[in-house]
């Protein structure tokens, strides 16, 4: 089913016809996607910046103009809005003229136009004086927001408006060889003149198809039927934890830089519970847990204040003198015995 994709009226002298406009082509082309080979998933374009390297979002993205110095214009949505823009819902004939002062060149895109119930009589009308004086209406439209120069053409019971380029957008067939003087005998043109009357005929459109979309139609359901398909696999979701991972590694290279550029008296304060690095010091724990338990009880040895760490030397002071002491009454005891047992023997 089509679908009318703007609707307005042909406006031609003091006639108004109330038309509905479809699309009247499409195109059939078998397309492919870019899959990765090994597993068949989807690619994925990515809008990235050419200088920065950064991915860009649709908000981030605006109009800019390179002029021929080099120089970056860019226009923002004010700007835009200063350009003059049509957006009226009339098809304004200018002119009709032969259809044979129509270069094919100019014409651009085909849509069928479709008359509103009340207006089937005057479109008839149109369409016949079309038809009879073998002519073609030259017409201003605005489509998408931008008037374009168009024709009113007439196909079958149909007219067709179809949208032209600017004479500027067509190119001169400016080649050097073909201004060379090319001498042509009369038998030569006659053989050519035989050749095109051998192949003339009338020209039907449905006794000619893509040979190569058919090809690849075929192929591909040969493959399918032959066991080469295979289900099309789901997009993975995506990596919630990637932000997290960012997270940890940002507030892990911050803890890190915090502890170099501190005092060297408190090179564990960076790790310390109160300066809140506890999501640092478990995502280190993941990566290296053995050096990272060394890390931590090194930490805790060395977080004590100055002042219990007073309080603990005379305590670890006494303790090694009391443990020495004890060492030297037993070695003497030691000693004792063992000369009462020589002499023991001896006897």
């Amino acid at each position: 089913m089509m679908r009318a994709i703007w609707n307005g009226a042909v406006s031609f002298g003091l006639v108004n016809v109330p038309v509905r406009l479809y699309a009247a082509t499409t195109n059939h082309d078998i397309r492919f996607h870019q899959v990765h080979e090994r597993d068949g998933g989807r690619i994925r374009q990515k809008r990235t910046c050419s200088v920065c390297g950064e991915e860009v979002q649709y908000s981030e993205i605006a109009k800019g103009y390179e002029t021929d110095d080099g120089q970056l214009i860019m226009l923002d949505d004010d700007d835009l809005a200063t350009l003059p823009v049509a957006s009226g819902h009339e098809i304004d004939v200018v002119q009709f003229v032969p259809s044979e002062q129509i270069d094919a060149l100019l014409l651009d895109k085909s849509y069928y136009l479709e008359p509103e119930s009340k207006a089937v009589k005057p479109y008839a009308l149109l369409r016949e004086a079309l038809r009879e004086t073998d002519r073609m209406a030259v017409v201003k439209v605005a489509l998408r927001q931008r008037e374009t120069l168009a024709l009113l053409r007439v196909r079958d019971e149909a007219i067709v408006l179809q949208t032209m380029l600017w004479p500027d957008e067509v190119r001169e067939p400016e080649f050097e060889t073909l201004r060379t003087e090319v001498d042509l005998r009369p038998q030569e043109m006659q053989m050519a003149s035989s050749l095109v009357e051998s192949l003339s005929g009338e020209f039907d459109s449905s006794q000619f198809e893509d040979d190569y979309r058919q090809a690849v139609s075929d192929l591909i359901d040969y493959k399918r039927e032959h066991g080469g398909g295979r289900p099309t696999p789901e997009a993975a979701p995506a990596d919630e934890g990637d932000d997290m991972t960012d997270l940890l590694t940002a507030l892990r290279r911050s803890v890190e830089a915090a502890g170099g550029k501190a005092p060297a008296e408190e090179p564990a304060k960076a790790s310390s519970p109160e300066s809140g690095s506890e999501s640092g010091e478990q995502a280190a724990a993941e990566e290296k847990p053995k050096r990272s338990r060394s890390r931590t009880k090194k930490t805790e040895e060395t977080t004590g204040t100055t002042e219990e760490a007073a309080e603990e030397a005379p305590k670890k002071s006494t303790r090694s003198k009391s443990s020495t002491k004890k060492k030297s009454d037993d070695d003497e005891t030691e000693t004792a015995s063992t000369s009462k047992s020589r002499r023991s023997k001896s006897a």
